[in-house]
């Protein structure tokens, strides 16, 4: 959004003070005096003078004196009392800014931002604003303070930080994560020496909930006297202040911003908080170091700790407050209890150039200053010149292996005060563990080993380093010359020892006096500027050392001359610069201008992110990534492979991350399709073979590489450009590049492709029920903090990580305060790994090198060969002076599993290859671990490892994870996955492509659009009663009755569906009805999406995000028949029967042949018998369904008293049929475990196919397979399911459970139906497929969708390597049950000409559902789309006439608005929303609940089209009140107008409270009320005050700044957070501002304020009407006010009346929601208020 958008645009006047002399303060500010408010606020009643209660002449001082540090200092002592000065300011406001890629470009987009305001002024007499951008994660807080701190000249300057021991206080942790805070200025302060309530009051004024992160710091218990410049303890005392400049540093970024405060009640102007920001701006900005060094933060803290004039005081509280703090200590100081606000661990304050405060920023180092010349010996002085100009060079971390030769350096490197030492006894992991450090921090690690093979130990670290661009300095002892080529112990040739491999090398002659130790120093800046200039890498100094090492031995100081400067100072003797050329990124010139236009000119272009090292390039590539809008291929090194979602609701739009290109390249056909013409790639090398390979393939015309260094990175050599730089440089330059940002089809075919293979991973890992080790890739990061990142090995490990790893969903609670909701809510992980030379030694001293480094929690994932191969690196894990905890994870396969899954695997034998190449062992982990007392745990099943995750993220100690596995069952896993990847890739990409190809395809990769949907209600007489009632039903009645829906898509293909709940169904036909209304309308217009048939999960996304509600919220038999017809409808589209849709194999769309009626495609069908009669009578009856073809018999049992009796019925019909019948019994859970086990011992030798359910406890079906020995299926058990499906049946994996029985209607559709056999088609169970009594209209579908789930167990076999089971009849015999139908021409089943058996043909089920024709004489109504009626109702008053909008649902045959009869009957229905909200809010509710009520919604005044007209003056208008009591009066005179019976109210939040007030006040007319996300008032006078000022200031923002701005700070409370996740948000939002009459809104948010309203709870002790109280699951406060209303209304305790003043209110929560429940989940709504209505009869 521009900043003109923001405020609107008056006249140029002067300032009324002098503007500085800055260059970036040179545009005046635009005066309000004369700003042209077309829009007046005086009709609000809103003098702000009187709205403020402040005096002319206020009785305290503001401090405006000319330094820039000062802002609004107001004393709080100068005031008896607060009176109305903690009423909220007019304006606060806080406008997020686009990320910035650099610190210095965040000021400047704060600058220019403020210098925009000048031009384009508030109005408002007084105001907060804040200004904030992301900037860089590198960007900390301490470091912007240390960095020429002492040159600002702006006070206060503070530090805090939450941080202690590296942890996070808990306290402030659980408020928004927020670990430092450093900044300068305070734009207000308040302070006093008593009455801290008093101070809060104060400051309450400036702060506001609807802008969070606007913030206030100070102490509490030091009393500070600005004119005396001192300070004191004091109880009681008080110091806050809002910064002017701040940086707030959280896990995973950091946020600048920048806050300014005016109030012209107290004569600080908005001019003079203008200056105040720009003067602290340019001031930083003019200061801005680059970089900090360890001296540089030395010194400051020394400096802020050693002045004569700072305190430290342990006992202070140092604190933090915002508008959630405040409330809530309010709250608890209200309620007599004691209340806190957060605290900080570590504080400073530099309240003036004279005075600061410390707490506990002493670090534990002392500046030692030991003197060079009082070294012992010339080898000592030597070592610490060394070690010292490593520290200035910002090399502080030393890694020492044991050694008599170099122990002057080691001596000298553990005795300075600024470094850090580890030491290892084992050379090569401690070479390795200083590669982590600097992979995790990004600058060197110093290595320090004596002379010999101790130097060669280092040569894997080396190479690993120097192919990796890892920068080292390797300071290795040696003898001197003179003992070389000698046979001298421990001498060997070190010189040029490790040859290319390193950048830099010099070997230092001995020590001596007589060579100048500038040359020492020289030699030191010159290595590690090397190493640290691209390309980066190792470097190597060989120190030789005479003896004596370290005894004392007399030396001149004359080799010291020249060093007197560098002795006194804390600079590197030598400092190197790089002028940087101007013409670099002249996008306008220069080869660069070609590289550019090719990426404008890319129709498909890819965005290949590869291994990135540092946060802050992870950060600029979000930003290109962003700009590009291409297709993002993130290598698993690169950060953004695994990232954190912190919303449910969409991931970054602009960024299409294709997470599984690998897998997909499975495909050839997906290889030939997927080419991109431009590939830019910035980071290094890519993990993937495949996509290596692919990218070889395709070779695209344009592959740019990105990259710091000039090396030759190009392997399959298609690189076409090549350019050095940082991917921060490069995204810089080409953001200043204009790009579309539209995707083309290729785009969307491939976000689309990706998904299909994505949801095949996932199904395929949670469906095995082992733990396998791609499962635990999968996984890794969802018990993860924010401060973690993870280290992975390589071989399989880092293979698996890539292909199968994930992002995860995080809660959004403690983040969602950084950013708008705009705002991308994501972001990258931290992932390294030592690619560089990919081998697998040293992995684990890498990665805890990596944990000191980065200074995070780590998890490092390596396998079972590598570790072994470095159980050095376990020795340690025990020095953790530097780190947070580390958990490794070993995958523990026995042996080298990766060779499994290579074509060497396939041609040699296999003792070969296990001793040879897996390298076999069998060696302890847990005992090693306990040699070194490392925490160990084992673990073997999913559930094992979750628990081992989060017990090793909570703890505070390393711990190794060993998960356990093999190398046959990985490999036949691994292939198992590759199948059924290839397969998805393949179906999805020829769907796709003949979705985009068709003539049909509209609107993208639209599969259509809906326009119709209808339904009509039947009723078909049965021939016997279903099975499915229970045998106490005795009625007589054989009637069917059920919907049949009818889509209509915009081709005029039409699809028909089923909904007919019965008994077993958890819904009635009521329940069904009102979803189908609410269906009716909702789904006109959708666009069907292009997966939607290949299912999947692709009907759970397109209902939540087409339709906008929650998949679960919809009734299992609706889904299945709303998936049924849409279905149908598809494939009439398309030209192809359901099975070849849902398969991806469309007819029209496949190269295959016709297939030839004699051969067409059938499934067989079981008969189903209910064994009602004596034995003989039974077999009888299936005696004559075998003569008719049936080879399958289903009987229902459990409905005699003894079993015994059933399992004689079974042996007279295996008498009769004998055993060529197969028999299979349903108990329906009707027997006791001990019946059942009876009735199983009698039937054994009968050879059942099959026990459905045979016991009545899911717990004892595991039990009886075991003891029973019989083969059982699930049916109920499969229907009870709920949530994740997938999880609970890993329950009933036991073999002795042969199938799954599955009615599409009970479990909710195909979509679950497919989900559910395809998980028993993986276990070796039969999926069949049953109905419940429906019409031959749903026996059609299934037996075509039946088809299909064979089609996928033949593919499920292939995957699997089995070989097929045979036939199996699927349970839709039910059709003999069918006296009538829908239809006259229903199902049809014949025999099969080869095998005898009863099937279904699929092509005659296609035709038949193609050509389908209703039955209308079994037709009992059609329920068309309910026709809204709205109309315009004048409600006449004394000072004004309303003229209402309303909206009419409902039978209009007796009564309506426009036709008034007041004689009808129905109930009415009143629905008022709530503020900012219109009567087309209801609609789709109305509609819904117009069967069993006539339905009315309402303009409420101000809102939508309603309009008043006055008929009294100005000042009369202003004093008007259009309060919450004048509304409902209004509205009983509208209700009394348009019926003459009582009403029902549904009112939400505003409309609530006005629903509640009627519902109490006027029960002549209101006969109940249901009261969503509603409150009854505040009962506290203060907090009313409070909150009625802040509306009012609410509703001047309102009409100041218009509904953009407005609805941006309106929606950025905490209340909507579920909104801004839904998908329908920014059509929601769009329509929250289209009202007719903004100055009537604005005022009716004044007087309609909850601060205004008279509270009810009083009232409610005597409420007479029934009430329903409805709130969202997440909407924390209003259930609690819900809870406390019925506690108000049943009394406190159950006395007399209780029973029946129980019977007047109730609660509900409503799931999957917040506060705006008739949005988020109507259905829920709709159904609560139906039934409410019922029991009002």
């Amino acid at each position: 959004m521009p900043v003109s958008d923001l405020f609107r645009n008056p006249k140029h006047s002067p300032l009324s003070f002098p503007t500085p002399k800055f260059q970036s303060l040179s545009r005046p500010i635009r005066s309000r005096a004369s700003f042209p408010t077309h829009i007046s606020l005086n009709h609000l009643g809103l003098h702000r003078r009187r709205l403020l209660g402040f005096p002319s002449k206020p009785n305290y001082n503001v401090y405006a004196e000319n330094s820039c540090s000062v802002g609004l200092d107001i004393d709080a002592d100068e005031f008896l009392e607060v009176g109305d000065r903690d009423l909220p300011v007019d304006l606060c406001f806080t406008r997020t800014l686009p990320p910035a890629l650099t610190l210095r470009e965040g000021y400047e987009k704060i600058r220019k931002a403020v210098e925009d305001l000048k031009v384009n002024p508030p109005c408002s007499s007084s105001g907060v604003l804040r200004y904030q951008v992301l900037v860089p994660p590198s960007t900390k807080a301490l470091n912007l303070l240390c960095c020429k701190c002492k040159d600002l000249s702006a006070y206060p300057q503070f530090y805090f930080s939450t941080r202690q021991n590296h942890e996070v206080s808990l306290e402030l942790a659980s408020l928004d994560r927020l670990l430092e805070v450093s900044g300068v200025g305070a734009s207000i302060c308040v302070r006093g020496s008593s009455h801290i309530l008093k101070g809060y009051s104060f400051l309450g004024r400036y702060l506001s909930s609807d802008s969070h992160l606007i913030r206030a710091y100070g102490s509490i218990g030091l009393l500070y006297d600005k004119k005396q410049s001192s300070m004191e303890d004091k109880i009681g005392s008080f110091y806050f202040f809002i910064p002017q400049l701040e940086l707030n540093e959280f896990d995973g970024c950091s946020l600048l911003a920048s806050t300014m405060v005016w109030d012209d009640s107290i004569s600080y102007t908005f001019e003079r908080a203008v200056y105040m920001a720009e003067s602290h701006i340019h001031q930083q900005m003019i200061n801005f170091g680059a970089s900090v060094s360890v001296y540089d933060k030395e010194s400051w803290i020394k400096h802020v700790c050693g002045q004569p004039y700072s305190i430290e005081n342990k006992d202070a509280q140092m604190v933090y407050l915002n508008a959630e703090v405040l409330a809530r200590i309010d709250a608890e100081a209200k309620c007599m209890q004691k209340e806190e606000p957060p605290t900080f661990y570590q504080s400073y304050i530099q309240y003036s150039p004279t005075y600061s405060f410390t707490a506990n920023m002493c670090f534990g180092s002392n500046l030692t200053n030991l003197s060079v010349k009082e070294t012992s010996n010339i080898n000592l002085a030597w070592a610490s010149l060394i070690v010292e100009e490593c520290v200035r060079l910002g090399l502080t971390y030393f890694c020492i292996a044991p050694g008599s030769r170099s122990s002057p350096l080691a001596i000298s490197a553990c005795g300075h005060s600024l470094t850090t030492c580890i030491s290892c006894y084992d050379e090569r992991s401690l070479g390795f563990h200083a590669v982590g450090y600097a992979r995790g921090s990004n600058k060197p690690a110093v290595v320090i080993t004596s002379s010999g093979t101790a130097v060669s130990n280092l040569l894997p670290a080396v190479v690993e380093a120097s192919q990796d661009f890892v920068p080292l300095v390797l300071l290795t002892a040696d003898r001197p010359p003179e003992l070389h080529d000698t046979g001298a112990n421990q001498a060997i040739d070190q010189v040029n020892h490790f040859g290319k491999f390193v950048r830099f090398f010099f070997s230092l002659p001995p020590p001596t006096d007589q060579i100048t130790a500038r040359m020492v120093l020289t030699t030191i800046d010159a290595a590690v500027y090397s190493a640290t200039q691209a390309p980066h890498g190792p470097v190597h100094i060989n120190c030789p050392f005479r003896e004596p090492l370290e005894c004392h031995r007399e030396w001149t100081l004359e080799c010291l001359r020249g060093l007197d400067l560098w002795l006194t100072s804390m600079e590197p003797f030598t400092s190197y610069m790089r002028m940087q050329r101007l013409d670099t990124w002249n996008i306008n010139a220069g080869p660069i201008t070609e590289v550019f236009e090719v990426i404008q000119r890319s129709n498909r272009g890819l965005l290949l992110i590869g291994s990135i090292h540092c946060e802050d390039e992870i950060w600029a590539a979000i930003i290109l990534a962003k700009h590009l809008s291409w297709p993002v291929v993130a290598d698993i090194l690169s950060g953004l492979r695994l990232r954190r979602t912190l919303t449910s609701s969409r991931e970054f739009d602009n960024i299409l991350f294709i997470d599984h290109l690998d897998q997909a390249m499975l495909s050839d056909s997906v290889k030939r399709w997927a080419q991109p013409d431009v590939v830019v790639q910035i980071g290094s090398r890519i993990t993937s073979k495949r996509i290596g390979q692919f990218l070889e393939f395709c070779s695209p015309p344009s592959y740019i590489l990105v990259d710091r260094h000039p090396c030759r990175h190009d392997p399959s050599h298609i690189v076409t450009h090549r350019i050095q730089s940082t991917i921060s440089e490069f995204a810089d330059a080409l953001c200043k590049i204009h790009l579309p940002k539209k995707r083309g089809t290729w785009a969307n075919l491939l976000k689309e492709l990706n998904s299909v293979v994505g949801r095949e991973i996932a199904f395929q890992l949670q469906s095995e029920l082992l733990l396998t080790e791609p499962y635990v890739a999968h996984v890794i990061g969802e018990t993860l903090d924010n401060d973690a990142a993870i280290f992975v090995g390589n071989s399989m490990v880092i293979r698996d990580l890539d292909m199968y790893g994930r992002g995860w969903l995080k809660s959004a609670n403690n983040r969602e305060h950084l950013l708008s909701y705009n705002d991308p809510f994501f972001h990258g992980i931290q992932v390294a790994g030592n690619r560089g030379a990919s081998g697998i030694d040293g992995l684990l001293s890498t990665a805890i090198g990596f944990a000191v480094g980065c200074n995070k929690r780590v998890l490092c994932m390596i396998g079972d060969v590598s570790f072994l191969h470095d159980t050095n690196g376990l020795s340690l894990l025990s020095q953790r002076a530097r780190r947070k905890p580390i958990t490794v994870i070993i995958i523990n396969n026995h042996g080298g599993a990766i060779f499994s899954l290579l074509p060497v695997a396939d041609v040699i034998q296999s003792d070969i290859l296990n001793k040879y190449f897996y390298t076999a062992h069998d060696v302890s982990i847990s005992k090693l671990c306990a040699a070194h007392s490392v925490k160990h745990v084992l673990v073997q099943t999913k559930e094992e490892l979750q628990v081992a995750l989060v017990k090793s993220q909570q703890e505070q100690s390393d711990s190794v994870i060993e998960v356990q596995s093999c190398i046959a069952d990985n490999a036949n896993f691994h292939s198992g996955l590759n199948i059924s990847s290839r397969q998805a890739a393949n179906q999805a990409l020829g769907f796709l492509l003949g979705v985009s190809h068709s003539k049909h395809a509209d609107n993208g990769l639209s599969l259509g659009r809906i326009m119709e949907m209808d339904y009509m209600l039947y009723r078909i007489q049965l021939s016997v009663p279903p099975t499915s009632r229970p045998a106490s039903d005795v009625s007589n009645e054989l009637f069917r009755e059920g919907f049949i829906l009818i889509v209509s898509l915009d081709d005029n293909s039409i699809g028909f569906g089923e909904v007919a709940p019965i008994e077993i169904h958890e819904e009635n036909l009521l329940d069904v009805e009102e979803q189908l209304n609410f269906l009716h309308h909702r789904m006109k217009g959708c666009d069907i999406g292009c997966l939607l048939p290949l299912l999947k999960g692709s009907f759970s996304s397109w209902i939540w995000r087409s339709l906008g509600i929650p998949p679960s919220s919809l009734y299992p038999s609706v889904r299945c028949g709303l998936e049924m017809a849409i279905l149908n409808a598809l494939a009439a589209r398309c030209g192809s029967n359901l099975s070849d849709l849902v398969s991806g194999c469309m007819s029209s769309y496949r190269d295959t042949k016709s297939v030839k009626p004699g051969n067409s495609a059938s499934i067989d069908i079981c008969a189903l018998v209910d064994c009602n009669g004596n034995p003989a009578e039974v077999a009888h009856v299936v005696s004559q369904l075998v003569d008719e073809g049936f080879t399958t018999i289903k009987l229902k049992v459990a409905r005699r008293e003894n079993p015994i009796d059933d399992a004689a019925v079974i042996q007279k019909i295996r008498e009769v049929v004998g055993y060529k019948v197969n028999i299979r019994v349903d108990a329906n859970q009707k027997w006791t475990y001990e019946e059942a086990i009876l009735f199983g011992s009698k039937v054994k030798c009968f050879n059942l196919q099959y026990i459905e359910e045979p016991v009545d406890h899911h717990d004892d079906i595991i039990k009886f397979c075991e003891d029973s020995g019989l083969p059982v299926a699930l049916d109920e058990t499969i229907d009870n399911l709920k949530g994740d499906v997938l999880h609970q049946l890993q329950n009933f994996v036991h073999p002795g459970i042969v199938a799954l029985v599955i009615k599409p209607s009970v479990v909710g559709g195909f979509e679950n139906t497919a989900l559910i056999a395809e998980w028993a088609q993986l276990h070796d169970k039969v999926a069949v497929v049953s109905s419940a009594f429906e019409s031959s209209l749903s026996l059609l579908a299934y037996v075509q969708f039946a088809h299909y789930l064979e089609i996928q167990h033949a593919a499920v076999c292939q995957m699997k390597k089995r070989v097929p089971t045979g036939v199996m009849a699927h349970g839709l015999g039910t059709y003999r049950w069918l006296k009538e139908d829908v239809t006259d021409k229903g199902i049809n089943t014949c025999i099969h000409p080869n095998g005898g058996r009863m099937e279904a043909s699929v092509e005659d089920a296609h035709n038949l559902t193609q050509y389908f024709q209703i039955n209308n004489e079994r037709i009992q109504r059609t329920c068309t789309e309910e026709q809204l009626r709205s109309c315009y109702i004048q409600v006449d008053g004394n000072d004004l006439s309303c003229l209402f909008k309303l909206q009419e649902a409902g039978s209009s045959t007796n009564v309506s608005i426009i036709y008034p009869n007041k004689t009808h009957q129905r109930k009415v229905v009143i629905f008022l929303h709530g503020f900012l909200g219109a009567s087309q809010d209801w609609i789709p509710i109305m509609k819904a609940l117009s069967p069993y009520a006539r339905t009315i919604s309402v303009d409420l005044p101000g809102h939508g089209e309603s309009l008043m007209q006055w008929h009294i003056d100005g000042i009369s208008k202003e004093e008007f009140k259009i309060s919450i009591e004048f509304v409902a009066g209004v509205l009983i005179k509208l209700i009394s107008d348009i019926t003459d019976g009582g009403v029902i109210l549904v009112g939400y939040s505003m409309g609530a409270r006005i629903a509640l007030h009627m519902a109490l006040k006027y029960t002549e007319k209101v006969n109940g009320a249901v009261i969503i996300s509603g409150s009854p008032g505040l009962k506290d006078e203060a907090r009313r005050r409070i909150r009625n000022a802040q509306d009012k200031s609410r509703a001047c923002f309102l009409l100041s700044y218009g509904f953009h701005c407005f609805l941006d700070s309106w929606y950025s409370g905490n209340i909507w957070r579920s909104i801004r996740e839904h998908p329908h948000f920014e059509s929601i939002r769009s329509n929250r501002a289209k009202h007719n009459d903004v100055k009537t809104l604005a005022k009716v948010l004044c007087d309609s304020s909850i601060g205004q309203q008279r509270s009810l709870w009083e009232d409610l002790k005597h409420s007479e009407k029934p009430l329903l109280f409805i709130v969202g699951e997440q909407d924390i406060k209003f259930r609690e006010i819900a809870q406390q209303m019925c506690r108000e209304i049943k009394g406190k305790s159950e006395g007399e009346g209780y029973n029946q003043r129980e019977k007047f209110c109730e609660k509900i929560i409503v799931p999957d929601c917040g506060h705006a429940v008739h949005l988020e989940n109507p259905l829920a709504v709709i159904n609560a208020v139906r039934k409410f209505l019922t029991k009002l009869d």
